[in-house]
């Protein structure tokens, strides 16, 4: 039976969200999620036009359509913020990646109803190859997929 974590990346639609001025933008993700087969990917970062030579969004209300979940790797005193958005724009599920999440933010969107992934990097579950492929082995050999 697929953990919660894998069942994260069966969406049909993913909004990225970062925010390059203060971080490099999740790449490996949004690249990763674009490769998908049949998964629509979509960048936010309020700080740039472009991610990746595709148009990047400063919001979740400001996209084309409507995203089925949402990757936050922002930085960690724009978590809660950002959970707020996820809700307000009617989305139900997100990843917060590892280390970004907060009381405040895990609060809110348990209040909110919103689904969390954390504790964990996303890339080991879309990508292969080295370092994600050891993160990957050693989380699974622990029960912790």
């Amino acid at each position: 039976m697929p953990s919660k974590h894998e069942d994260f990346w069966k969406s049909a639609s993913y909004a990225v969200v970062g925010r390059s001025e203060a971080k490099p933008f999740p790449k490996l993700t949004y690249n990763a999620l674009k490769e998908a087969a049949g998964v629509t990917v979509f960048a936010v970062d309020p700080s740039r036009d472009r991610i990746e030579g595709d148009t990047a969004y400063d919001d979740l209300s400001s996209l084309p359509e409507p995203a089925d979940a949402v990757v936050l790797e922002v930085p960690k005193e724009e978590t809660a913020e950002w959970i707020g958005r996820t809700a307000d724009a009617g989305i139900g599920h997100v990843w917060i990646h590892m280390g970004r999440d907060t009381p405040e933010a895990l609060a809110l969107a348990e209040d909110k109803g919103i689904e969390v992934c954390s504790g964990t990097c996303a890339v080991q579950y879309l990508a292969d190859g080295f370092p994600h492929n050891i993160h990957r082995f050693l989380r699974k050999a622990a029960g912790r997929w």
